[in-house]
């Protein structure tokens, strides 16, 4: 048995990591996008992250918002949410060096808020940021701007909540 195979097969063990993401549109129907900090090429997402224990996912999905745009609750208008949890896998290269090993990817529930704040009340420049840069998007620029491994979540998610974007 290869390396590569073992690598496959003990990744298909892990558990998945239980998260949470939003799609914050603004009143026209596009899409927050953040640059992420911690890649070399670019590499856009939208928020999202892990459940912490004891928090439901609609919880952790105002809580990422929060974290990772500054953006609170009292500015947004949650208008739907996945029905099912949607998941992905990491790449077998990235095993071990996320989540220290523990996950093979998340298991996600998505939230879908419109934005009825101005763009000066999105502070990217959080306690511990994520973004180096965001602009608002629309859904074919998303699914083209996501890594690939994440691009079918994606898919997902934008036809769950097509209805309400551009």
């Amino acid at each position: 048995m290869s390396q590569d195979t073992n690598a496959k097969e003990s990744h298909g063990l892990l558990p998945y990591r239980e998260g949470a993401g939003v799609v914050l549109i603004n009143p026209q129907g596009l899409i927050f996008a953040g640059r992420r900090r911690d890649t070399q090429a670019p590499a856009w997402q939208m928020p999202q992250g892990g459940i912490d224990p004891g928090e439901r996912p609609a919880e952790a999905a105002l809580r990422e918002l929060w974290e990772e745009t500054g953006v609170t609750a009292d500015l947004v208008e949650r208008l739907a949410e996945t029905p099912d949890w949607i998941s992905y896998d990491l790449p077998a290269d990235l095993i071990g060096k996320v989540w220290k090993g523990r996950y093979r990817g998340q298991r996600q529930r998505w939230f879908l808020y419109r934005f009825h704040g101005r763009d000066e009340q999105v502070n990217i420049a959080t306690d511990h940021p994520e973004f180096s840069d965001w602009r608002w998007i629309g859904a074919a620029e998303m699914l083209a701007a996501i890594v690939p491994f994440k691009r079918a979540l994606y898919e997902e998610v934008i036809a769950a909540f097509r209805p309400w974007l551009a």
